[in-house]
Formats: structure tokens, sequence, C-alpha cells
């Protein structure tokens, strides 16, 4: 362990069914144990349910930066087509039975109206052969025609809840997005940050996914005060692992 962080290799536990993602050799999944379910983080910045083969992903933020075209501020218009490339990797890679989007999946209402036809044509093709649930965020609150897809505002599984807006009360087996969590720390003589999952094993915050969504300190009250402490840990997104870091050792902006 090197200044409290600590790298993952948390072996998963129990015999996964043959062919499954976790059956497959790797020793270093990173295990997030929430509710009593072993859940897999991946360092993209998903999230897998291997008993139910359900993958979650938080704020995709799709067709951010046509929207700030459309105000004049000019980026890169690839958000959405590096966003649905990772995607697709993570869909390869976990096999999928049913994909989560836990909201603010566009940047705003006119996102799908706005999408290139190659990445609707992509979108498309992610979904094939898979239930795929919008859940709905603050930024795209109503259904949209031609994204494919159900609808909902919360899904309710065994024992989880997701949700894009995590409650603001006490509520186990919660996962949530909505307030992209970073995590800071000092690394060899400088500052580091990443985005990260934040959870305590009752409940948990998912990163952005989203190629050019901002991130939150995980020391802001908004999410210090769904734990009630610093005794959390921000599971930081590394290349190719993640790091579990407890809160308290984290570094406030």
């Amino acid at each position: 362990m090197r200044d409290g962080v600590l790298p993952a290799h948390s072996r998963v536990s129990g015999n996964p069914a043959a062919g499954s993602p976790l059956a497959r050799g790797r020793a270093d999944e990173h295990v997030i144990m929430l509710a009593g379910i072993t859940l897999v983080a991946d360092p993209a910045g998903a999230l897998f349910w291997p008993d139910e083969k359900l993958l979650a992903v938080a704020d995709l933020h799709l067709e951010k930066g046509s929207a700030f075209a459309a105000r004049g501020v000019l980026l890169p218009p690839y958000d959405t087509a590096t966003a649905l490339a990772r995607l697709g990797r993570l869909i390869e890679r976990y096999a999928p039975r049913l994909v989560v989007a836990l909201g603010d999946s566009f940047h705003d209402g006119g996102g799908p109206a706005r999408m290139h036809d190659s990445s609707r044509v992509a979108l498309q093709a992610l979904q094939r052969g898979r239930d795929w649930l919008w859940i709905a965020g603050n930024h795209d609150p109503d259904r949209r025609d031609n994204i494919g897809g159900r609808f909902a505002d919360t899904l309710a599984l065994g024992a989880l809840t997701f949700r894009h807006q995590p409650s603001p009360r006490p509520s186990d087996g919660e996962i949530a997005g909505h307030l992209h969590p970073v995590a800071r720390i000092a690394r060899r003589g400088r500052a580091v940050s990443r985005r990260c999952f934040a959870g305590d094993g009752r409940r948990l915050v998912m990163p952005a996914f989203g190629a050019y969504a901002g991130g939150l300190n995980v020391r802001d009250r908004a999410i210090v005060s769904l734990f009630g402490a610093l005794s959390f840990t921000a599971h930081m997104l590394g290349t190719g692992r993640l790091y579990a870091v407890t809160a308290a050792r984290c570094l406030a902006d």
C-alpha cells in the first residue's frame, strides 16, 4: 500500500458459470460488494452484475459536443462516437442481457435529433439481441423516439435499485449517477485526479461515462452527505485497473 492507495487485486469468490466473464480467468477483477451482492467495477467506468448479466453506465451525456457547438463553443464533435465505441467494447467483453443507462444519457432533450446517422446505427447495433433500459435523468427527463430501448424512472431488481439522482435519505442497495464523482490524491509529490465509483457497501455512486462529462470532488458536501462521513471508498479509475482509496485520504479541491 502506498499513500493510502490499494491496488485492485480482488479475486471473485464463488463458482461463476462456465463461459461467464468471471470464469475466464481474470484474477484482478475489481469487486464491489453492495447490499450483499457481488458487482464488478470496470476501469472504463461501468458496473457489471454477473448474476443478472446486467451492465450499468451513468451519465453518457451523448451529443454534449453538438450542444456546445449550437451555443458557439466549439469542441471536437466526436464525443458520442467515442462513448458508444467504449460502450461497445464493454458489451463485447461482458455480453450483458440487460444494459441500464442511469440517466443524463443525452446532454439535452435535442440530443437524439442531433445524432449523426453513423452514431444512430452504432447505438442500434449495441442494442441488438439484448434488453436496454434508459433511466430518466435531469438532462433528459422525457422519452425520445428513434433511440430504441425501454424507459423508466427507476429500476428495482432484487436487493438493488438503479436511479439517476441519489436519494437524500439512506437507501440500502442504491446505485445512482448524477454527481460525477472524482477523487484527488497525492502521488509522488503531485496531485492526481481520476473519475471514481464512490460507495460504502450500502449505496454506490457511479462515475460519469461521457467523454466530456465534468466531475465533482468526493470531498464535496453533496457526496459526503450521502454517506454521513468520510468512511466511504473512492474506487479510482486507472489504466486497466482500479484503485481503492478511503475518502478520508482524498484531497479537497
